[in-house]
C-alpha cells in the first residue's frame, strides 16, 4: 500500500465549534471539535484514509448543497437549519485537508458541483427525488444522514490519527442528530415512520433510541418527550427517548454507495 508521508508543523490549539442545527422544535445542539497542538510532527497517512478525507469532503458538501436546494423548494426551517450545520462539517475537513496539504477537491466546485462523478450522479438523483414532494424530501434528507453515518464509520475504523478521528466522531454525532430531526419532521408533517435504507433496522433504532447527542437540551414538540442525552428528538408517543448514547455499528453490506462508487484516490 502506497503511504504518504507528510511532515507538518501545527502551532497551538486549532478550535472548530460544529453547530449541528435542528428545526425549532426539537432543539439547537453544539458539538466541539478540537484539534491538539503538536510540534514539527511526522504523520504518514495511507491511501484509504486520504480517501476518506476527501470523500467527507464533498459528501459534506452534497448534504449542504441539496438541503439549500430543498430549503428554497419547499421553505421548511429543518434544511436551512442543518444546511448551516452542514456547512460546518464540509469546512471541518477542509481544515484537515489543509493540515496535510492534501488538495481540496471541492475547490472552484458550485453548488451542486463535484469532482467525484458519482457523487454527482447521486446529487442529481436526490434533488430529482427531493423535488417530488415535502415528504420525499424529508426522505431525502434523511437518506443522505444514513450515508453519511455509514461513510464515516468506515471512515473512522481506517484511521489511527487522533485529530482525523475526533472529527470524525463529532461530525457522526450531528449526522445521528439531524437524522433524528429529519425522521421526526416526517412524522409530524406526514404521520409515515421512516425506514432505514443503509442502515440496519438495529443500528438505526439505536440511534433514533438514543435522542440528540452530546448536545444542549433541546425542547419537546408537543408529539412526545424526549428525554435521553439532550431533549427533544422524540417524534411522538414517546418514541425516539432513552439514555443509550452508544451507538451499534453494524450495517448493512454495501450501504457505502458514495464510498464503494469512489474508485480509489483521484
Amino acid at each position: 500500500m502506497f503511504k504518504k508521508f507528510i511532515q507538518i508543523t501545527i502551532l497551538g490549539t486549532l478550535a472548530l465549534s460544529l453547530m449541528a442545527f435542528s428545526p425549532a422544535p426539537v432543539g439547537q445542539i453544539s458539538t466541539g471539535i478540537l484539534l491538539p497542538a503538536d510540534t514539527l510532527q511526522t504523520t504518514d497517512l495511507p491511501d484509504e484514509v486520504v480517501d476518506g478525507l476527501l470523500l467527507m469532503r464533498e459528501e459534506e458538501k452534497l448534504a449542504h448543497d441539496v438541503y439549500v436546494y430543498l430549503f428554497e423548494k419547499w421553505g421548511m426551517n429543518v434544511f436551512e437549519n442543518i444546511a448551516a450545520s452542514e456547512q460546518a462539517h464540509t469546512d471541518a475537513v477542509k481544515l484537515l485537508l489543509d493540515t496535510y496539504s492534501i488538495p481540496d477537491p471541492a475547490e472552484g466546485k458550485d453548488a451542486g458541483e463535484f469532482s467525484d462523478t458519482k457523487l454527482q450522479a447521486l446529487y442529481d438523483q436526490l434533488i430529482d427525488q427531493g423535488s417530488q414532494s415535502l415528504g420525499d424530501a424529508l426522505k431525502v434528507g434523511a437518506a443522505i444522514e444514513e450515508i453519511d453515518i455509514v461513510d464515516l464509520r468506515e471512515a473512522l475504523s481506517q484511521t489511527s490519527t487522533p485529530e482525523i478521528q475526533r472529527v470524525y466522531e463529532n461530525l457522526e454525532k450531528g449526522s445521528m442528530n439531524h437524522l433524528n430531526s429529519f425522521t421526526s419532521t416526517l412524522f409530524r408533517q406526514t404521520g409515515e415512520e421512516y425506514q432505514p435504507k443503509y442502515l440496519s433496522q438495529d443500528a438505526y433504532q439505536t440511534i433514533i433510541g438514543s435522542g440528540r447527542v452530546n448536545g444542549s437540551n433541546g425542547q419537546g414538540n408537543g408529539q412526545g418527550d424526549a428525554s435521553g442525552m439532550g431533549m427533544g428528538a422524540g417524534k411522538g408517543n414517546g418514541r425516539g427517548t432513552g439514555n443509550n448514547s452508544g451507538v451499534d455499528s453494524e450495517t448493512k453490506m454495501g450501504t457505502g454507495i458514495a464510498r464503494g462508487s469512489r474508485g480509489g484516490r483521484r
